[in-house]
């Protein structure tokens, strides 16, 4: 790693040559990297592929115009350099690498690599004091402007604006699928579930180390269940609903905190200021339930609520008269 840095050449020690087989390089670079964007999103998102598609073709378009006039200044021969090469130059990172890149994200990190590549050869040219340098770094910073300008263009063309919305409806609804709807069923088992258990033995023992410890291991373990369940019953593939693993994480990590919620107040030794809280904790519990549902799955706030309270009440109950018994 070391040894990789120290050779790694500034900038400011570049050649003309150099800077310009320098932009080649990056041309062909940011041509690939928004091929691959326009590749992943083509089922799902035609219309924002084709704008990658587009922008894909200008920057060949400009890799061109730059060996033309390397072509004609300084021969044949491109020397090998690439952004890794040298010290100080924007690195691109290896985000299209990601298979779980929203559409928002692509993007906006298209959005990002044009602005970089322009800034940074605005600084470049400032830095330079010889002429013929700062002409070809303003040159290059123009060109980068000139992408996004395009990039602007391309979308006006393959994206009016009933076909961006139709992609960001899109984008949103498998938001939902992958995220919302396996956490808020988490959140609402969690919540629920846990209800029985954790009062049952407040009222049971009175003992608020005991019940954080009963809320503790059921809030865990109903957690590890519903993640492997979720995770395991559905691959994604023919549902459309995305990767197992985040729809795993989001019901696991959502349960778990549901269940927690409500025990983590009888770490307080007092038994009823510990109750109470837990209490009071429950009906944000549920009122964050509702609030989701009405959000994110349509359902009218009124009716979420009457629901979530209902459920949860009649577990209270549950779980206080058995413990009271």
């Amino acid at each position: 790693m070391f040894a990789s840095l120290t050779f790694r050449r500034r900038f400011s020690d570049l050649s003309e040559q150099e800077v310009l087989a320098l932009a080649i390089s990056s041309e062909e670079d940011d041509a690939r990297i928004y091929r691959s964007y326009a590749e992943r999103l083509r089922s799902a998102y035609p219309g924002s592929a084709a704008v990658f598609d587009g922008m894909a073709v200008e920057e060949d378009h400009h890799r061109q115009r730059l060996i033309d006039l390397h072509l004609s200044r300084f021969g044949e021969v491109i020397p090998l350099i690439r952004r890794e090469h040298v010290a100080g130059f924007y690195a691109r990172r290896p985000v299209w690498l990601s298979k779980s890149l929203t559409l928002e994200a692509i993007r906006g990190e298209a959005g990002a690599m044009e602005k970089a590549a322009h800034d940074f050869y605005l600084r470049a040219a400032a830095r330079t004091q010889d002429a013929a340098t700062r002409k070809l770094l303003g040159d290059l910073a123009a060109a980068e402007a000139g992408h996004e300008n395009q990039a602007k263009a391309l979308e006006e063309k393959h994206l009016s604006p009933d076909a961006r919305a139709d992609e960001d409806q899109t984008a949103k609804r498998q938001f939902i699928l992958t995220w919302v709807q396996p956490g808020l069923a988490g959140l609402m088992d969690g919540s629920v579930s846990t209800l029985a258990p954790i009062f049952a033995t407040a009222f049971a023992t009175q003992d608020t180390w005991t019940t954080f410890l009963v809320g503790t291991a059921a809030s865990v373990g109903a957690g590890i269940s519903m993640g492997f369940t979720e995770a395991a019953h559905d691959d994604g593939v023919l549902s459309g609903r995305g990767s197992p693993l985040k729809r795993g994480l989001a019901s696991g990590v959502m349960t778990t905190l549901g269940g927690m919620g409500h025990a983590l107040p009888y770490l307080i030794a007092d038994f009823w200021t510990a109750t109470t809280i837990a209490i009071a904790v429950v009906f944000v519990e549920l009122w964050a339930i509702a609030w989701i549902q009405n959000r994110y799955m349509e359902t009218p706030f009124l009716r979420a609520a009457l629901q979530v309270v209902v459920g949860g009440a009649l577990v209270f109950a549950a779980g206080v008269f058995i413990g009271g018994g």
